[in-house]
């Protein structure tokens, strides 16, 4: 067996090349932007919350016993002490924003509200229009139905299994012509025909699920409101990143060319 060995310029230098340099600067960035404002806020992160909150994280990774935890730490070339700076980052991170945006969360869902609106789907997309219309006033005529349908006319093996069910969909992840029709329905419903760019659509609305303020929403509502602002701290942040070795900049190189 041969060995391959990395240093960490190799390291620095496959992300360089691979085009994911921002990507990393952004999350530099927004780690020290993070850790700058909870400090600013006075925000700690106690011993009995970083224990409880690296249990969590071991939880969702599978990482039941210690074997399994090293085995990962390997994996991910983590020491413990660098484990524990992760953990406290996003302790960090979630503390900060329950601090910056809990208290907005009511005055911002009542008024987006209508952005949090789900409607359940179904849908069949064919070629034809005459087609479409065909079909449309066969299952609003009770002569067949929208599960017929789609087992004859869905290509997808998979789609097709679960009756071209698209699960639950806000406005956003819609069209707007179709987005426009389907939480103007009376669910349940088949929709008229509606043409896009990808073809002729059935859809069957199937229930339209109004929000309710409960803990789940109220965390996504503070998650949502906390990466705009970190978003905005990020674009209004001088980022300077340093590399050990100068490079000649593209500029300079396309001149060249």
């Amino acid at each position: 067996m041969s060995t391959v060995t990395i240093s960490p310029l190799d390291i620095i230098q496959q992300i360089q090349i691979s085009c994911q340099i921002p990507e990393v600067i952004e999350a530099i960035a927004s780690r020290k932007i993070i850790t700058d404002a909870a400090s600013q806020a006075g925000i700690e992160v106690e011993l009995a919350e970083l224990q409880m909150a690296g249990d969590n994280l071991r939880l969702n990774k599978k990482l039941v016993t210690a074997d399994e935890t090293w085995a990962w730490f390997e994996k991910h070339h983590l020491s413990l002490d660098q484990f524990e700076e992760l953990v406290h980052t996003q302790l960090l991170s979630q503390k900060l924003a329950n601090f910056l945006f809990a208290k907005q969360v009511e005055t911002y869902f009542f008024e987006h509200q209508l952005d949090y609106i789900v409607a359940a789907t179904y849908e069949v997309v064919v070629d034809d229009r005459d087609l479409a219309q065909e079909l449309f006033y066969a299952v609003t005529e009770g002569e067949s139905t929208f599960a017929e349908i789609a087992r004859e006319y869905i290509q997808n093996p998979e789609f097709r299994r679960l009756g071209g069910y698209l699960g639950l969909r806000r406005r956003m992840d819609l069209r707007p012509e179709i987005a426009a029709a389907v939480f103007a329905a009376h669910p349940p419903q088949i929709l008229k025909p509606i043409v896009t760019p990808r073809g002729v659509h059935l859809i069957w609305v199937e229930e339209i699920i109004h929000p309710k303020l409960d803990e789940p929403l109220r965390q996504k509502i503070i998650s949502d409101l906390f990466t705009v602002w970190l978003k905005q701290q990020i674009e209004q942040t001088n980022i300077v990143p340093q590399f050990a070795q100068p490079h000649r900049s593209s500029k300079e190189l396309l001149q060249q060319v």
